[in-house]
């Protein structure tokens, strides 16, 4: 239970840090011209039951086989012609290639007559053997020494060619299982994943150095990937929950069984914006996932991961994040909400039950899921003018910068994306501004980069 709440309470953190400067610097002036306006999220999503918080870490993943078959290309042999294509289901028997045997073929016809040459050569010398034997029976014991040594070495050249002719047989066999075995069949019911015919890629678009691949059909599990800059977001043994990307509200959980650091993944785009070198780069980690149950996937379905925080969990009625209610006076809890005219006003609400691990208390009064709030901070004010976020931000913007509250000048740029717990390559930077403004870039989403959707986070990125 610990373990959750230090790990939520880290993921909002980062995610105040962040909204905090953001809220500062990408407003817009508001309709009166007072240079303010304050930005509210939906209840509906701020509470899951629109399309999430944004407030906990995702990795992108894919659906894929628990367990793979592959077969090699003999370097001796020819393919002559690939049977199947790649996504391709197949059984246990599938014919997937065949190989070229019109040299088996020739080399079987020419080692069948070596060996019979073979044969015949020892007949004659066992016949010559024999002969010698008789001739040594009927010669003086001055001559039989002769014959003796005579007989011994033909003798011997008769092993020799016993041992020609058992090679030969050998490849003989060599050729005739060549022959029989021309067609190669899958082992497994699946997936024909990849084909290597020259380009070595799989169905995914990944390099694949085997020459046929089958995916076993019917056993999932995910593949994520982890940009090296959350390499403490997870680790091996933390439960997950696996989100469609196309169902809203579709979950399954599992657990990260592996996290192969071994071999990491280069990520091709900088760090830091204007950055190419191998210096501003950073590398991907692929993990594991095992499902507790895997039915309404499908092979190579794309899905978002994060940690388990018991945030699937249904409870009745409305819970908020606590750090959405200001509790200076416990006695009388309140949020700041639009008053349904694109106005702010103080929303008493009543609390009733608190979860510790998902720092959430219930709302039992003051609040629906149809209004909107937005973070409690200093400077707000009854009669402020809302807008309503469309990228998940709240908290109120000073495009004029008047204020003096903003603690960004000449350049300077107090926020980046060291240590950030999404992984991401995102950054809050200061484009060379001279009057104190800062502008938020999001470099190199495609892989792992924060966004306000879930734009380039095909190889683990966050989203919300």
């Amino acid at each position: 239970m610990k373990k959750k709440r230090v790990g939520i309470l880290c993921a909002v953190a980062a995610a105040a840090v962040i909204a905090a400067v953001c809220w500062r610097t990408l407003g817009q002036t508001g309709a009166d011209g007072d240079g303010n306006v304050v930005y509210v999220n939906s209840v509906a999503t701020l509470t899951g039951l629109g399309s999430g918080n944004g407030m906990i870490n995702r990795f992108a993943g894919v659906v894929e086989s628990q367990d793979t078959w592959s077969v090699q290309q003999n370097a001796e042999k020819t393919v002559r012609e690939v049977l199947v294509s790649v996504g391709q289901e197949v059984t246990v028997g599938t014919p997937l290639f065949t190989y070229d045997t019109e040299k088996f073929q020739s080399d079987l016809a020419q080692a069948q007559l070596d060996l019979e040459r073979i044969q015949n050569e020892i007949s004659n010398m066992n016949a010559a053997i024999s002969d010698l034997e008789k001739e040594r029976k009927k010669a003086d014991s001055a001559s039989q020494a002769t014959y003796t040594l005579q007989i011994q070495e033909q003798q011997l050249q008769v092993k020799q060619r016993e041992f020609d002719a058992q090679s030969k047989q050998l490849e003989i066999d060599k050729l005739n299982e060549n022959i029989n075995n021309a067609t190669v069949s899958s082992e497994i019911d699946g997936v024909v994943k990849s084909i290597n015919n020259g380009n070595s890629t799989d169905m995914y678009g990944n390099g694949d150095n085997s020459f046929i691949t089958v995916m076993k059909t019917g056993e999932f599990r995910i593949k994520g990937k982890m940009n090296e800059q959350n390499m403490g977001a997870l680790s091996e043994g933390a439960q997950v929950v696996v989100h469609s990307r196309t169902e809203d509200g579709q979950t399954w959980k599992g657990t990260i069984t592996r996290i192969d650091w071994d071999n990491p993944e280069a990520n091709q785009n900088a760090m830091y914006s204007g950055s190419s070198d191998n210096m501003s780069s950073s590398n991907n980690y692929p993990f594991y996932v095992d499902l507790e149950d895997s039915t309404g996937l499908r092979m190579g379905q794309h899905v978002y991961l994060e940690m388990d925080y018991g945030q699937t969990e249904k409870k009745d009625g409305l819970w908020l994040d606590e750090y959405l209610i200001d509790m200076t006076d416990p006695e009388n809890p309140f949020v700041w909400a639009d008053n349904g005219n694109g106005r702010l006003e103080k929303r008493a609400v009543t609390l009733g039950g608190y979860d510790e691990n998902m720092m959430q208390y219930e709302i039992l009064d003051g609040l629906t899921v149809d209004d909107s709030v937005t973070f409690p901070e200093e400077g707000l004010e009854e009669g402020m003018p809302t807008a309503v976020s469309e990228n998940g931000m709240m908290g109120q913007s000073n495009s004029e910068n008047t204020d003096g509250e903003v603690p960004v000048t000449d350049g300077d740029m107090p926020v980046t994306d060291e240590g950030m717990t999404d992984g991401g390559d995102m950054s809050v930077t200061d484009e060379g501004t001279t009057d104190g403004s800062m502008s938020v870039t999001d470099v190199g989403t495609t892989d792992g980069g924060i966004s306000g959707t879930d734009a380039g986070t095909a190889d683990g990125g966050t989203v919300y």
